[in-house]
């Protein structure tokens, strides 16, 4: 993460947590991120110097000043001024560590082999917000080289329950037995 996302993301949250605007904020900003990604040339329109500023500037009013929270368009046009739009993503990452930090919501990254079932995720959840004390928010990623079983990041952490970890762990103990 840039200084810039820290500063810019941390102001920003600051403003939402001051003018109880956060929840909305959160949500409407991953709305924003995916309609980035899903539309990279926006972003290379907004970011192109040859189109003045005062255009680039309405290009983000027409397309957000309806529809997202006033903070936010502003946010999203001081970005575009300063030439740092590609700085969004980042800036999101900060403002969400925040969000979560006073939240008491840890972001836990579950890797299977398989897709799991919506009552397998919500177990997992439910063990895992039981044993942190925290809310959490599961991203499921999938990974067939794992076998069986399951990976679980969070808070720094990995819980490693796969087959592949456990035949590692199995390798490295017998080559510690033979060395």
């Amino acid at each position: 993460m840039t200084e810039y996302a820290r500063v810019y993301g941390g102001s920003l949250y600051d403003l939402a947590a001051e003018e109880k605007l956060s929840d909305i904020m959160m949500e409407q900003m991953l709305e924003i991120k995916e309609l980035f990604r899903e539309n990279p040339d926006y972003i290379k329109l907004l970011s192109e110097p040859s189109i003045k500023k005062d255009e680039r500037l309405k290009l983000i009013e027409d397309a957000f000043g309806s529809q997202a929270e006033r903070y936010l368009v502003s946010f999203i046009k001081l970005l575009c001024e300063k030439n740092i739009l590609n700085e969004f993503e980042g800036c999101l990452e900060h403002f969400k560590q925040r969000y979560n930090s006073d939240h008491n919501i840890s972001e836990a990254v579950v890797t299977s082999a398989v897709k799991l079932t919506d009552e397998q995720l919500a177990v997992l959840k439910s063990k895992l917000e039981k044993t942190s004390g925290k809310t959490i928010t599961l991203v499921e990623k999938n990974d067939a080289s794992l076998l069986a079983g399951l990976k679980v990041e969070m808070e720094g952490k990995l819980l490693d329950g796969s087959v592949s970890g456990r035949l590692a762990g199995l390798s490295r103990a017998l080559d510690e037995t033979i060395m």
